[in-house]
């Protein structure tokens, strides 16, 4: 089949949209706030303008939509180089730790900042007892910079009332775009609802130019031209089939809205990526994908298999003979490792004890604190998953009565949660060797091209805070590169050819619609859905998801490229019937990058580096004499040709 031409014969022009700025953010979540919130600090008096574009609304975008119970990294009374140790441990000894000493030093202030802009924190009052946020405030309790004491749910763990968490820091986004627009008298300056699919390269430089998308609501073509830019559009979900079927069809942990963007878009642009085969598994609430954290570290909740036993001390000394040390310690995928044995033994279902972890604190609690502290516990589902409350009501089930089912999920890519797959960047000038630094802190390897958050690879645990953080280090970044490259770049795109290239999905469905009665079987189209659910299939049965009990080995992951070619060449094909099922098909263009990036990875290294998130079944045991190193990639979009290639690991705290 040849591949189509758009020249608009049977669909609608769109309007082209044209906007012109010096620092383009791309993505509205926690990252792209705080590069809204610091850019504008150092932009606006040099009357550089900023231009956030987001496929969502910012209120409510982001990993962090629906809020949260905590914020998971919080220095406080630690040192820098005791969060670098713990990061590195979590993910199996390897992590740039430039970068993540880097956002050690710098986390706290965002966090002093939500606090300022309303977030209620759990302190504790002269007495030691824990209040939670509102209390605290009501009690007149300091803030956390002027010496108030958080409530932790875990060393690097603070409790808060975090329902409205994406909105304050929303807001506070907003608001300093507001501040830039006046300062430098644009007529706008935040485009919602805009999603943005490709980024733009001067041909002569290898600078970053600029981006192209189009409006999810209306017949438009945005093209937006700058100076740099930071893409900031979160990390990669169902891209793997998932566990949630026919009711739950589509349920997700982390948001179903991310679509590999951040990685497919710079891997298009010839970035470096990096570990790119480390994934998330989370284990959940069965079903519900329901959060543990809070059970697990302030109501102390414990979790072992249907005979009482604890997986992860049972396991240890087995374990150690294939994972060593690393069993020490433990990690979140270890963790996984063990309960995934009691599983596959039949040992199952496996339990978390919410019944006993709440009855053990009715022994030392008053009945009115133990009141409110299950108002939290069931508020933690509230602000995070209520599905996880229907699968209770729907199951007749009273978890504070009866335990809950864990299940790991499908595999999830992500640069800030317990994964640190992502961008190549990058770091501090200050830290680490030559090789870590060659640009501006936190610019990929295309020049004016910035990534954080979840974009950002060997680097985890940032979390909702370091996020903020590491969005506020690339925002000032850029803006400093700016000053030294303060010219407007240019590319070779015309804005038909991009216009035509983007809509072209709408095209295909006009021309062909009328061949047949069903338009989801059409011999010359293939629908979004339709794709999307044969790259699921592909990647979890050939790539380590669920099916396969997340094994893989060479020989599967060389039947996963057939496939994933076969993919690539039929994606441009798809067929969009509006604007919701256009959106649809650029994501599936990023998954389907992202997911070759990731088999590709895997398919390198060869060892098991992160049990419990894969396997390689042919190369079961860790390999540090060998594989304790970075692995990087580059694509060329024009070939379709990847390199993958080792960098030296480099530690830098004793």
């Amino acid at each position: 089949m040849e591949t189509p031409v758009n020249n608009f014969e049977f669909s609608e022009k769109p309007e082209i949209v044209e906007h012109e700025t010096d620092l383009l953010l791309i993505g509205g979540g926690m990252s792209a706030c705080g590069g809204a919130y610091e850019g504008n600090k150092w932009a606006s008096p040099q009357k550089l303008r900023i231009t956030m574009v987001d496929k969502a609304a910012v209120d409510r975008s982001g990993a962090v939509a629906m809020g949260l119970s905590a914020i998971n990294t919080y220095i406080g009374k630690n040192q820098p180089e005791d969060y670098v140790k713990y990061v590195r441990q979590d993910l199996m000894g390897i992590t740039r730790e430039d970068l993540t000493y880097d956002l050690a030093r710098w986390v706290d202030d965002s966090i002093h900042l939500f606090e300022e802009w309303g977030l209620p924190i759990w302190k504790k009052n002269a007495e030691g007892k824990g209040l939670d946020g509102h209390q605290a405030k009501k009690a007149g309790l300091p803030h956390l910079k002027d010496g108030g004491e958080p409530v932790h749910s875990g060393h690097w763990q603070i409790m808060i009332n975090g329902e409205s968490y994406k909105v304050l820091v929303g807001e506070a986004g907003k608001i300093a775009l507001e501040e830039n627009r006046v300062a430098t008298g644009v007529d706008q300056n935040l485009f919602e609802r805009v999603f943005v699919v490709k980024m733009l390269k001067d041909p002569d430089s290898g600078r970053v130019a600029g981006a192209v998308g189009f409006s999810v609501r209306e017949n438009k073509c945005y093209i937006f031209k700058c100076k740099a830019a930071i893409l900031a559009t979160g990390g990669c979900v169902n891209f793997f089939r998932g566990r949630a079927t026919a009711e739950g069809q589509g349920r997700a942990w982390f948001p179903v809205w991310n679509a590999g963007s951040n990685y497919a878009m710079a891997a298009n642009m010839g970035a470096e990526l990096t570990l790119m085969e480390n994934r998330f598994v989370p284990a959940r609430f069965k079903d519900g994908y329901g959060p543990v954290g809070a059970w697990f570290l302030l109501f102390k909740a414990k979790a072992t298999n249907a005979l009482g036993e604890d997986y992860c001390v049972t396991h240890a000394e087995e374990s150690k003979k294939l994972y060593g040390d690393y069993v020490v310690n433990i990690g979140t995928c270890m963790r996984n490792h063990m309960m995934m044995l009691d599983m596959k033994a039949g040992k199952g279902p496996i339990f978390i004890h919410t019944d006993k972890a709440l009855q053990a604190l009715g022994e030392t609690m008053s009945k009115k604190e133990m009141k409110h502290l299950e108002a939290e516990a069931w508020e933690d589902f509230l602000d995070m998953s209520i599905s996880q409350a229907g699968v209770w009501a729907a199951n007749n089930m009273e978890p504070d009565k009866v335990p809950s089912e864990l299940m790991p999920a499908e595999p999830y890519l992500l640069g800030s949660h317990a994964g640190c797959a992502g961008v190549w960047v990058s770091g501090p000038e200050d830290l680490g060797p030559a090789e870590y630094h060659w640009g501006y802190n936190r610019m990929t390897t295309i020049d004016g091209l910035f990534s954080c958050g979840d974009g950002v690879g060997a680097s985890g645990h940032k979390f909702s805070s370091g996020s903020h953080a590491e969005g506020r280090v690339a925002a000032k970044s850029a803006i400093a590169y700016i000053l030294d490259n303060n010219t407007l770049p240019s590319f070779k795109e015309t804005n038909d050819e991009l216009a035509a290239e983007i809509f072209m999905p709408m095209e295909t469905y006009a021309k062909h619609k009328e061949l047949t009665t069903d338009p989801n079987i059409n011999p010359h189209y293939i629908k979004p859905q339709l794709l999307q659910q044969r790259l699921q299939k592909i990647m979890d049965e050939y790539a380590g998801g669920v099916s396969t009990y997340y094994m893989t080995s060479g020989t599967m992951l060389d039947q996963c490229m057939v496939y994933l070619k076969m993919v690539k060449e039929d994606s441009v094909h798809m067929g969009a019937a509006d604007l919701h099922e256009l959106l649809r098909a650029w994501e599936n263009f990023h998954r389907i990058i992202a997911s070759e990036a990731h088999a590709r990875h895997i398919m390198f290294r060869e060892e098991t580096r992160y049990p419990g998130y894969y396997y390689r079944g042919d190369f079961l045991a860790i390999d540090d004499e060998n594989w304790k190193c970075f692995t990087n990639s580059t694509y060329d979009k024009v070939t379709g040709e990847w390199k993958v290639f080792k960098r030296d690991y480099h530690e830098l705290v004793k």
